[in-house]
């Protein structure tokens, strides 16, 4: 029996994948936290590839080492607790699959999966194991981001109506040069561009300001590297809400590296540039005429730092752990978090199919078990999406 199903810290967890994510965001946020609190250590550490296994070696001679995770699982499972995937998305169902069919709980680089079928049997085989799957959805806890949560439970804006996303980036985010840089574009690895990429950050940030789920998806997608690549490399797509729309516009060749958000309510803004924040609210009216000047406004702005640049995001992992770890203590198996993982996945299956079909509106179901015939119709839809330069 693990240390965790006692209710005895600490966790015991293994890493696998260690290549960019696994070697400079999550293994030293792991470090660092059992430092600080002593509540998880990493025993275990898997990478198919012969050099990325030598130099965890040396980075963590502590850890034990395996070529591939069906080895780590033979050898580990009986001592840990939970496994963190941070491998291409291809391989994320079959090792999640592997560590829920050991009895552990997953922690999942994100996008859960690349297909909306993989995500669908992910949630069931968790909820079935009563083991929690969780997904990295690590912008959650950017301290930026934090902070317009706490501005929209204020109710400081209102009822938010719309919020529209630009993830600006001048390049794919390169893996690590001893196995395949460039997996990102390549759809075998990857399931996708940018839309699979950093589609789910946008998405779940979309559903939390929001405050539901979309009922529909427009999309737009090209590649200007099709000669090379067979990702697309810039996507755009809206997201119909019940209560209004969200725009996200994600780009690998925007020449700078940044994100700015804003989110409109029924009395105010905020706006968002990287680390600074601007706050509009309106504060008194002296007429209906409000496109005249007819209002006053509270501006206030600062700047809390995020380190939008540090694309390993180590110092947002804490706050992840956190949640992951009271998914498991509170037995919520297939949390919020997992569901809005699945919902990511079923936005870009969407958007890849409207973008496919002439930027045709998408409708979404929502639902694991009605979604099923959905899920067969479009399983291959990605690879039909327009690719113009």
């Amino acid at each position: 029996m693990s240390a965790t199903t006692r209710g005895c810290p600490p966790l015991r967890g293994a890493v696998i994948g260690y290549g960019f994510i696994g070697a400079l965001g999550h293994l030293p946020a792991y470090a660092e936290r059992r430092h600080r609190r002593g509540d998880v250590e990493i025993v275990a550490i898997a990478d198919i590839c012969e050099a990325r296994r030598e130099l965890a070696a040396r980075t963590y001679p502590e850890a034990r080492i395996y070529a591939d995770h069906h080895t780590l699982l033979a050898m580990e499972a009986d001592g840990l607790d939970f496994v963190d995937i941070c491998t291409p998305p291809c391989d994320h169902a079959a090792i999640a699959h592997a560590a829920l069919d050991m009895g552990l709980h997953v922690l999942c680089e994100k996008p859960l999966t690349p297909t909306l079928g993989e995500a669908a049997a992910l949630l069931e085989h968790a909820e079935a194991a009563q083991r929690v799957l969780f997904p990295c959805h690590n912008y959650k806890h950017a301290p930026v981001v934090r902070a317009i949560r706490d501005i929209i439970d204020s109710g400081r804006i209102g009822d938010v109506q719309a919020v529209v996303l630009n993830t600006m980036r001048n390049t794919h985010a390169k893996g690590v040069t001893e196995w395949n840089t460039h997996w990102r574009r390549h759809r075998e690895f990857s399931g996708g561009g940018i839309a699979m990429d950093h589609g789910s950050h946008s998405f779940y940030l979309t559903f939390d300001w929001m405050g539901t789920y979309p009922v529909a998806v427009t999309a737009k997608m090209t590649n200007m590297a099709a000669m090379r690549y067979d990702t697309e490399d810039n996507a755009t797509v809206t997201l119909t809400f019940p209560n209004g729309l969200a725009s996200a516009q994600l780009s690998w060749t925007a020449g700078v590296r940044k994100v700015t958000y804003a989110i409109q309510g029924s009395r105010g803004a905020i706006l968002v540039d990287d680390d600074d924040l601007q706050v509009a609210v309106m504060r008194a009216t002296d007429g209906p005429d409000v496109a005249q000047g007819a209002v006053d406004w509270d501006v206030e702005r600062c700047s809390i730092a995020s380190h939008w640049g540090d694309a390993s995001h180590t110092t947002w992992f804490d706050a992840l752990l956190e949640r992951f770890r009271r998914a498991i203590a509170t037995e919520d198996w297939v949390s919020r978090d997992a569901h809005e993982a699945y919902r990511c996945v079923e936005v870009i299956t969407a958007a890849y199919q409207s973008a496919a079909d002439g930027c045709r509106e998408i409708p979404l179901y929502g639902s694991v078990h009605l979604l099923q015939h959905h899920v067969e119709s479009v399983a291959h839809v990605g690879e039909a999406i327009a690719v113009t330069s």
